[in-house]
């Protein structure tokens, strides 16, 4: 939890993240994720642990400022949903993998969805 309350809503710096996470892959995605929203803030829905693996649902919060997925920047407040894992070993993560919802993301910059299958 001190991992979210010091990221969320705040700059994100190598750092920052590299005290708290061992995971270069991580890093490297919330580094990406921060040039494109700048100061995002992380909404926890929900955390879940057991031994040395935490389970976070949660909602990223951000103005996109940045080019993403081909995107030029919107100036639009986002919000999308995300599920991520983590391995901490020694208060530190170790691993980490992610399911977010990248549709809901791009359809509220603008992109159009999968078009609505017609009867036939």
């Amino acid at each position: 939890m001190e991992y979210l309350n010091a990221t969320s809503g705040s700059l994100k710096t190598r750092a920052l993240l590299e005290k708290y996470n061992g995971d270069p892959g991580l890093v490297d995605n919330i580094l990406f994720m921060e040039s494109v929203f700048p100061k995002y803030e992380v909404l926890v829905d929900e955390i879940l642990a057991e031994g040395d693996r935490v389970m976070v649902r949660a909602r990223l919060k951000g103005r996109h400022s940045g080019e993403f997925l081909g995107i030029p920047p919107t100036q639009k407040v986002v919000e999308a949903p995300y599920v991520v894992g983590y391995e901490v070993h020694h208060n530190k993560i170790t691993h980490s993998w992610l399911i977010a919802d990248l549709l809901k993301l791009v359809e509220q910059l603008g992109v159009k969805g999968v078009p609505e299958q017609q009867a036939g």
